[in-house]
This record gives structure tokens, C-alpha cells and sequence, in this order.
């Protein structure tokens, strides 16, 4: 199911948020949907950040911390959630449709930003279910292929139907006519299954300690010397994945302290 309208006026701004109007709803599965919001023209942003997104309900923001999906030069600003049925706020945000108004944090912030890492050859997005969002956001940016050469986006997920925004990276981003010329064959998507059949099956911790995820894609094994890794999606894959990466000598990163991996903490399950 697929809601669309053009962008409509410029929204009203309010306290700490702004009030944002959405133009675009889709419901992937019954537990996914992403959905689009006009953008207050003052807003700024880096591509990988996020904000605080929710509604008003009985007159007081309700709101989470939510991963820009979309890039930081788009006119709109989109977002992947999940639905929780009970969830405080995802169990209402589920049922916005296009022309009802959301809460947008004035704030960005966030870790998964270019300037937190050291430079480097190739550039590893490891996300787990909506922890793709930001990857959504940094895959359509040109300074990612201007600081990197080689871009795997991995998006782990429990079905096959949870690999939402696959057509984008498989055929969307190089039919387009501006992002395909400074994307070239630097982007490389790598869907993964833990539930059921599918080419590539397994956790992206298992597939990183067999080799398996180097020997499909043809590259090395990870080295600190050369490659960079951001890191977005539940406590348990981050938690497994900060152990995996600095037994290899990684360091994490900061913008204070560029390093050789970053991680977002910060995961919508409400």
C-alpha cells in the first residue's frame, strides 16, 4: 500500500520540534513501513545522522530517536521504522497516512558520520533490520565515493520480504541519472537471510568469521589498515560485532577521535 502527494506548504514550526507534514507512506510487510515528511527549509543535517521523530499525543511530544533515511541534500526527509503493536509510539506512528503531521526534532546528532573515521580504501555499512536506515541516507551521498573506493552496504534480515528497499540498490541507484555517474561500480549490496532460504543465509557476524561474506564479494579479509565499518541495528549484533571487530585490532571512532569503525546506539523498538 502506497500513499503519495506533492510537498505541501512550508510547516509551522513549534518549540523544540518541527511540525512536518507527511507526503509519502509505505507499508512493507505487517511489522515494516517507512514514511516521508516535508523538510523545514532550515533544517541541516549529515547524511547517517539522526532525529527525533514522534506525534503529539495528549498535548506533550511522544517521540524516539530515528535514523535519516533519507540523503542530506534531499528536499524531504524520510524514515524506515518498524511496528511494535503495543509500542508507545510506533503502535500509533504506524497509522499516519499522508497529509497528517509529525513531530521533527530540531537537533540532528549521531555517530555514523564520515568524519568519525580515519580515511580508508573500502567503506563496510553493516545493518541489521531497520538499522539499513542510515545506509538509505550515506549510499546516496557523493562524499562517500569521494573518500572511499570500494562501498558494501549489508542488510541482514530474519525473511526474505524484510529485505525492504532491495530494488534501490539493485537497480534504482545505477538507472539514476545524476547518483549512477558518481556511484560508477563503487556500491556493492549484500542481502542476508537468517529464517529461510536465500542465496546468502546466516547472521553478518557468522559470515564475517567464516570469510564467507569476502570469498562471495571477492575481497579480502578485514584489515585495519584499510578498511572502515559503521555499524546500526539491534544491542545484541552491535555488541557481537564491537568484540569480532576489535579482536582484530579495530578501533572505534568518534569526532573527536576519527577511528576505523563507528556504531548507533541509538534503535527504534517502541
Amino acid at each position: 500500500m502506497t500513499q503519495t502527494i506533492a510537498p505541501a506548504a512550508p510547516p509551522k514550526k513549534a518549540g523544540a520540534f518541527f511540525t512536518e507534514t507527511v507526503t509519502h507512506v509505505q507499508h512493507w510487510t505487517p511489522e515494516l513501513f517507512s514514511f516521508r515528511t516535508t523538510r523545514d527549509p532550515t533544517l541541516r543535517f549529515q547524511s547517517g545522522q539522526f532525529l527525533m521523530v514522534g506525534l503529539e499525543v495528549d498535548g506533550k511530544p511522544l517521540v524516539r530517536a530515528y535514523s535519516v533515511a533519507s540523503p542530506s541534500w534531499h528536499e524531504e526527509l524520510e524514515f524506515y521504522s518498524i511496528k511494535v503493536q503495543d509500542g508507545p509510539l510506533t503502535s500509533r506512528l504506524q497509522k499516519i497516512q499522508v497529509g497528517d503531521q509529525v513531530l521533527i526534532g530540531r537537533k540532528p546528532t549521531g555517530t555514523l558520520v564520515l568524519d568519525g573515521l580515519k580515511p580508508g580504501k573500502r567503506l563496510y555499512m553493516l545493518g541489521t533490520g531497520t538499522g539499513l536506515a542510515p545506509w538509505l541516507s550515506l549510499a546516496r551521498d557523493p562524499e562517500v565515493y569521494d573518500r572511499f573506493d570500494q562501498v558494501i552496504v549489508t542488510h541482514t534480515v530474519r525473511s526474505v520480504a524484510d529485505l525492504n528497499y532491495r530494488e534501490l540498490f539493485e537497480t534504482e541507484l545505477a538507472q539514476d541519472e545524476i547518483l549512477s555517474e558518481v556511484i560508477g561500480d563503487k556500491l556493492t549490496y549484500y542481502p542476508t537471510v537468517t529464517r529461510e532460504p536465500f542465496k546468502t543465509q546466516g547472521r553478518i557476524t557468522t559470515l564475517i568469521e567464516s570469510g564467507k561474506i569476502f570469498e562471495d564479494l571477492g575481497l579480502p579479509p578485514l584489515d585495519p589498515a584499510v578498511d572502515r565499518l559503521m555499524l546500526c541495528g539491534g544491542p545484541s549484533v552491535l555488541a557481537d560485532l564491537k568484540v569480532l571487530l576489535e579482536a582484530r585490532g579495530y578501533e572505534e571512532g568518534s569526532l573527536a577521535k576519527p577511528g576505523d569503525y563507528v556504531l548507533e546506539r541509538a534503535f527504534v523498538e517502541t
